[in-house]
């Protein structure tokens, strides 16, 4: 179910275009040319990029000049995150949103401090993950983007956050939020073409080659995790959850969608092509809520690297504990499960509360939207202030990750292992 557009960007005029439909949301809640050729990168792939993975793509030490155990290189087995000692892992941090916006609107890279004492924060709340998202069009420099934020600009200024992320001991979690594509349609955020707001699929004009070049610039380095697409919607545009399915899995002509559509299949292609072994997150459809079929439509990962993504906030349609165990406890007993965005827009945290229990139970992943200093509500946002004071929605992430012990952040009790481990 899609939840009301009510983040994803500050206020004012640097608020992300969907933003404005957070009204028409709430109400629903209840309810071409060849793509450019991947830019060049400094990074190459490497066809052994598991062989010292803490040396191959070393961050740099923090401002304070200590540099903090540096982030696992993450495999798979059966339904966990391994670590290379074979120990479970959990992803457990926050989403630092802008770079998925603030290129397009043509006034930076990202929103608000990405500096070393603003990541430090982020560390200080024990978090061991920040996903990033990220913008298409400004990773491959189109021409609507301003070239101070496009292309090599937008990607060294990215790859300097990645760095940071990593000198404090977190896994950088890199997304594909905002896509090139004209869709009108049901839900639909926009009617730009260009990669201005969240779209319903992926695009085969550029998705493909966007995940072709961050592949080429991190697959030698298994420390960054990539998330291929955010949260796709095709169920609002298809008649049937059947041609969802297939057109989220397969891509192609899917129907109601006027852009030829990458499938979270061409995907993960692109990225394996390249050699890149990454753990690779893949979100479910109605905006990343709805993972019941999701087993049955997984794209093929030769790597046997992939994870399955979802989003909740308390205003979705599968919110509460009888839908977590009817249609996540089934996947997260086969995969790995990791919660890519968690909210709410009470500016309290009760519910949160509720599925940070749910997956801590379990042993699973979860990252709270997001560390931006935007309303705690309509953001909903975590902080108030980038030193890490939070708001009084982001005080119950806060206080639980920094209630768990060492152990249980980075090596959770074990969940009950999947026959095919």
């Amino acid at each position: 179910m899609r939840r009301p557009v009510r983040r994803k960007g500050p206020p004012a005029r640097r608020r992300p275009l969907r933003a404005l439909a957070v009204l028409a949301g709430a109400v629903l809640w209840a309810a071409g040319p060849t793509a450019p050729a991947p830019p060049a990168t400094a990074h190459a792939p490497s066809a052994t990029a598991d062989a010292n993975p803490a040396t191959a793509h070393a961050a740099p030490p923090s401002a304070s000049g200590e540099r903090a155990p540096a982030p696992p290189a993450l495999t798979v087995a059966g339904n966990q995150l391994m670590r290379p000692d074979g120990t479970p892992h959990r992803l457990l941090g926050v989403n630092r949103s802008g770079g998925e916006f603030a290129c397009v609107q043509g006034w930076g890279v990202f929103d608000g401090p990405v500096d070393d004492a603003s990541v430090k924060a982020i560390a200080d709340w024990k978090a061991n993950a920040v996903r990033i998202p990220l913008n298409e069009e400004c990773w491959l420099g189109t021409a609507n983007i301003k070239p101070e934020y496009a292309g090599a600009n937008y990607r060294s200024a990215v790859d300097a956050l990645v760095r940071r992320v990593q000198s404090h001991g977190m896994t950088p979690v890199l997304e594909l939020h905002w896509s090139h594509g004209r869709y009108t349609g049901n839900s639909a955020g926009c009617a730009d073409v260009h990669a201005s707001c969240q779209k319903p699929m992926p695009d085969a004009r550029h998705a493909p080659a966007f995940w072709t070049s961050v592949a080429q610039a991190y697959g030698h380095d298994p420390t960054v995790v990539l998330d291929l697409f955010n949260e796709p919607y095709p169920d609002r545009a298809t008649p049937t959850a059947e041609q969802a399915w297939a057109c989220w899995r397969d891509g192609g002509t899917c129907p109601g969608i006027g852009y030829e559509v990458a499938g979270m299949q061409d995907l993960v292609d692109a990225v394996r092509a390249t050699g890149a072994r990454n753990l690779l997150l893949v979100a479910g459809i109605a905006y990343a809520n709805d993972l019941s079929r999701w087993q049955e439509y997984a794209p093929r990962d030769p790597a046997g690297r992939l994870a399955a993504a979802w989003h909740v906030y308390n205003f979705n349609a599968c919110a509460d504990e009888a839908c977590w165990n009817r249609t996540l406890a089934p996947v997260a007993a086969r995969v790995p499960l990791v919660a890519g965005e968690i909210g709410e827009n009470t500016c309290a945290h009760g519910f949160v509360d509720r599925v940070m229990a749910w997956f801590d139970a379990r042993g699973l992943s979860y990252l709270g939207w997001t560390w931006n200093t935007w309303n705690c509500s309509s953001g909903p946002a975590l902080i108030s202030a980038y030193d890490g004071t939070p708001t009084a929605f982001g005080i119950g992430l806060r206080d639980h990750l920094r209630s768990l012990s060492a152990r249980e952040v980075s090596r959770p009790p074990t969940p009950e292992r999947s026959p095919h481990a």
